[in-house]
């Protein structure tokens, strides 16, 4: 008999591709991981990988046993929901991941409807960029999390995981007042976004630190307008990148809900682009009470302004 816990290493170097990132995904040592792999292959009476290098490849063999390892993990959240279901009322921990325009913006108002809601369950809030919500929810580090993709930065399918659309929202150009629109009001950009950004071509920009999904959107919507951004500074807080901008430092793009408040030394510019926010969860976990319990939490919680999600991107 198969054993679902090696099944689940088996589907993390699938994911990760060394043992040393399965062992420090899931607080093992490479030897531990080494072994318990090599206790799956004798089960499966099959070769399951094979070395190049120091990293470790799948066989076919291996690669068909992953896929099914995914079916088997997506019916145990299944049934654990169902258990849930069955018991009296919501209690315990509920590891919620999320970005932090979203945790300032939409997140306490959930919180606050949960509470009233579901008083014993315990929601526990861990700031995780989008980028590495997939290895923390496989993992089982987070049940939940919120995780956003850009018009230039489209999500991309991850195995093992579901995602429901939450909100969209409109995107800005944020430039000194002097060199923008007319201070502190968003305009709109028009049909032409690329003629907005390339005014700016040879102007310092603010991007978020590379690896992120801000940065790349930052970058690519620039190369679709036809240059490459100077990048000055990198700052991942929009308040902060708002305050070079406003102290003439460049230019950025920002996000609906990274703009708090009103400063006149700052021009907005809408542009055509947006910013999609979903909640992320194991597939099977959907059904979980607590899960959809903090679904329909955020839901409430989204401001009227916000666009509803596009269906593509």
């Amino acid at each position: 008999m198969l054993d679902v816990r090696r099944l689940r290493l088996l589907r993390e170097l699938a994911r990760r591709g060394t043992i040393a990132a399965v062992a420090e995904a899931l607080a093992f040592s490479p030897s531990a991981v080494s072994q318990q792999l090599g206790v799956l292959e004798r089960e499966a009476g099959l070769p399951l990988l094979e070395r190049t290098g120091r990293r470790v490849r799948l066989t076919p063999a291996g690669e068909d046993l992953v896929r099914h390892a995914e079916a088997v993990l997506e019916r145990l959240e299944q049934a654990e929901a169902d258990l849930a279901g069955a018991r009296s009322g919501l209690a315990g921990a509920l590891r919620v991941g999320s970005f932090p325009t979203a945790t300032r913006a939409i997140v306490p108002a959930a919180l606050v409807t949960l509470a009233r809601r579901h008083p014993r369950l315990e929601p526990m809030i861990s700031e995780t960029d989008p980028a590495a919500v997939a290895h923390a929810l496989r993992a089982g580090d987070l049940d939940v999390a919120l995780v956003h993709e850009y018009d230039f930065v489209p999500a991309q399918r991850e195995p093992g995981l579901t995602t429901e659309p939450l909100y969209g929202e409109a995107m800005f150009l944020a430039a000194p007042a002097a060199s923008a629109a007319p201070a502190g009001t968003p305009q709109e950009a028009g049909r032409d976004q690329g003629a907005v950004l390339r005014i700016h071509a040879e102007t310092p920009w603010i991007t978020a630190t590379p690896g992120t999904l801000c940065h790349a959107m930052t970058v690519r919507a620039c190369q679709a307008a036809g240059f490459t951004p100077r990048v000055r500074h990198q700052v991942d807080e929009f308040a902060t990148v708002l305050a070079l901008v406003a102290a003439g430092q460049g230019v950025a793009v920002v996000p609906q809900l990274g703009i708090t408040g009103a400063d006149h030394a700052v021009g907005l510019t809408r542009l055509l682009m947006e910013r999609r926010t979903q909640l992320a969860f194991r597939s099977g976990a959907g059904a979980h009470p607590a899960v959809a319990a903090f679904g329909a939490a955020l839901r409430a919680a989204v401001p009227p302004e916000l666009a509803s999600p596009r269906a593509e991107a």
